[in-house]
């Protein structure tokens, strides 16, 4: 979780170098909350990152719910947002809350199909020990980019998220 956070703060700085905004939302133990609206300000971005606790469930469901809201919204105030998951794990929380890894797997995949319809760029970072395949066919079902990024440090996450940024992957 700590080279996560690096890798945003590194990612953050970039995007307001380039004057983009940057929201920022959780999903962890059974459901997400947006921690930051879209914004520009890197302090805010970094205190409330700073803030953030890992570990517990993984509400992927929720979490690509509340981030296509959002990407949906800001879309309609004419900014052009692009979906990027940073996991290090499978969806074990259900969309009705319940510790159903099945369940949890449907719900994700069923929001990434309406992520797809949204027509939303997205990028999904796998952090996990392993590639895992359940978060490679979310980005199949997304049209993400999939990367597989299994014992990164910051500084790779940040190049290889800024990378794909840059060459419009998951566009």
């Amino acid at each position: 979780m700590g080279e996560a956070k690096g890798a945003v703060e590194l990612l953050l700085a970039r995007a307001y170098a380039t004057r983009d905004h940057v929201a920022l939302i959780a999903f962890r133990g059974d459901d997400a909350e947006l921690l930051l609206p879209p914004t520009r300000s890197l302090v805010q971005t970094k205190r409330r990152l700073a803030a953030l606790p890992g570990g517990g469930g993984t509400p992927l469901a929720h979490g690509l719910q509340a981030a296509a809201d959002l990407a949906h919204r800001t879309r309609a105030h004419g900014l052009s947002p692009t979906l990027t998951v940073l996991t290090d794990g499978r969806a074990n929380i259900a969309l009705d809350g319940t510790a159903n890894r099945e369940k949890a797997s449907a719900d994700a995949l069923v929001m990434g199909r309406w992520i797809r319809s949204l027509g939303l760029p997205s990028i999904v970072l796998d952090l996990g020990r392993r590639p895992h395949p359940d978060l490679s066919r979310l980005a199949s079902e997304m049209s993400a980019t999939y990367l597989p990024l299994p014992r990164a440090t910051a500084e790779r996450m940040s190049e290889t998220l800024g990378a794909a940024l840059d060459h419009g992957l998951g566009a």
